[in-house]
């Protein structure tokens, strides 16, 4: 059996935004203020912490729907509380595990195109899509989210990120 373009993207998108989920427990078990880490950003220029959750939601459910020509749901960016992100994540993975694998087929040289709104845009094939595109903008999402919460003051860490490993599987 070969490693797919599902292999690479639904499991991947799937439990990095189910390990975002626990850093939202996370923050409230420890007592963090929700509102204050709602407007909390890196930089001044920098998007809030509820876009990057929206951000990351969105770059999943776009690259399932453009490796497997299904249409993604629309999701309107308005969640303002810990619940609706953690919602919207919910969401998201029911969407990504709705697709079945067998939709991936050819997913690797399927045509895939972005355009912005200026016109311009980037023209790939599936697999050159996923790799330089949809899961590096995808974790840039996630990382900057994670950084977000550990520079306010929770108790976040790399367990945290990759807490879809569970425990270690080999012991001394």
């Amino acid at each position: 059996m070969s490693f797919t373009i599902y292999d690479a993207s639904a499991p991947v998108f799937t439990a990095a935004l189910t390990n975002m989920q626990g850093w939202l427990d996370k923050a409230l078990a420890e007592g963090k203020s929700e509102a204050a880490l709602m407007e909390a950003r890196l930089a001044p220029d920098m998007r809030p912490f509820p876009a990057q959750f929206q951000m990351a939601s969105d770059s999943a459910k776009s690259a399932v729907a453009r490796l497997t020509g299904i249409e993604a749901p629309s999701m309107p960016d308005t969640e303002a509380s810990f619940a609706e992100l953690k919602a919207r994540c919910q969401r998201t993975i029911d969407f990504i595990q709705s697709a079945p694998q067998s939709a991936f087929e050819a997913a690797e040289t399927r045509t895939v195109e972005l355009k912005f709104p200026n016109g311009s845009g980037y023209r790939f094939e599936g697999g050159g899509y996923l790799t330089g595109f949809a899961l590096p903008n995808f974790f840039f999402h996630v990382t900057t989210a994670y950084a977000l919460l550990r520079a306010n003051g929770v108790a976040v860490g790399k367990p945290d990120f990759l807490a879809h490993l569970g425990p270690p599987n080999i012991t001394a």
